[in-house]
């Protein structure tokens, strides 16, 4: 891969570099530095003349800071006259701002595709967006990433003879659908109603979940308050045990130590999007590695071969 260079900044460095071993290529150097006022500098330290940049940068705490790295980084790349300038973003943050649901309020997912867009990027390869309607925000090329095969692979390792994927929210049924086609399994979902960041309500399960094993699937836990809502439901039908499982693993306010004191909660599986510190891992946290499906969607960009035949 002569021609492709790497670039990331400071949200992920240790998933960029994972992605790099996988490619075979280095991780070039890039320098975060600091006015005296507060203002950020980005230079990126390799080459980028006529070649195809791909900057990686999930979009995680501290969002802001790292939104502007990666806006300065795709300026850089565009002033460096890159000859094509892709965003690798692992963790969409701004996926969740997707819809105008309050008066006055702005829509975050589209105002930063935008700026990505304007500050340089041709083409964004993402990981599992919050909802479908976000790939339409962005005015350029997306390859949308899942990481339910890399879920499905963990998850046969057990007897599944008696277990049922549940969605806890209806908007999130589809993906759990399509997960529990790859385990040969049944599906459920809450009935939820979210009246704020950190309050929902979960009437009930649709589906059968007595006496079953559950695997939980939802494609972010942050505060955990969906998860923990829906435990609540699940424990009053009687299920035999509880796995929960997401794509992105915020766990913001010591989620993760709370959902590994829940007794029913046998397992935690989330994949390394997001950096999770090791002082919080836990005995019942399992992180999976998307940074082989990353890197494989880098190289069919690169060489200009069919990006969804991966999920065929």
């Amino acid at each position: 891969m002569r021609d492709i260079a790497v670039f990331t900044g400071s949200a992920h460095p240790d998933l960029a570099a994972e992605i790099c071993e996988h490619l075979g290529v280095p991780l070039l150097p890039a320098k975060v530095s600091r006015f005296a006022n507060d203002c950020i500098e980005v230079q990126l330290q390799g080459n980028c003349r006529e070649r195809d940049v791909f900057l990686i940068q999930p979009l995680v705490p501290p969002v802001q800071e790292n939104l502007v790295e990666l806006l300065f980084m795709l300026d850089a790349a565009r002033g460096a006259s890159a000859g094509r300038i892709s965003v690798v973003l692992p963790h969409y943050a701004y996926a969740r701002s997707d819809k105008k649901d309050a008066p006055r309020i702005s829509i975050g997912g589209r105002l930063v595709a935008d700026l990505l867009t304007t500050a340089g990027a041709d083409r964004v390869l993402a990981m599992t967006l919050h909802s479908p309607q976000v790939h339409g925000f962005f005015s350029i090329p997306v390859d949308h990433l899942h990481a339910l095969r890399e879920l499905a692979d963990h998850f046969r390792g057990y007897d599944l003879s008696n277990t049922v994927v549940v969605s806890p929210d209806l908007g999130n049924a589809k993906e759990a659908a399509a997960f529990a086609r790859m385990l040969g399994i049944e599906v459920a979902a809450g009935a939820k109603q979210r009246y704020a960041d950190d309050k929902v309500v979960i009437s009930t399960v649709i589906g059968e979940v007595t006496d079953r094993d559950v695997i939980v699937l939802d494609d972010e836990i942050a505060k955990g308050s969906t998860v923990f809502e829906l435990l609540d439901r699940l424990r009053e039908r009687n299920t035999r045990s509880v796995r929960v499982a997401c794509t992105h693993g915020l766990f913001a306010a010591g989620a993760i130590e709370r959902l590994s004191a829940e007794k029913d909660v046998e397992e935690i599986v989330c994949t390394n999007t997001v950096p999770i510190p090791r002082s919080e891992h836990t005995d019942k946290l399992t992180v999976l590695s998307v940074a082989p499906a990353l890197a494989e969607a880098i190289r069919r960009i690169h060489n200009g071969e069919s990006v969804s035949a991966l999920f065929a």
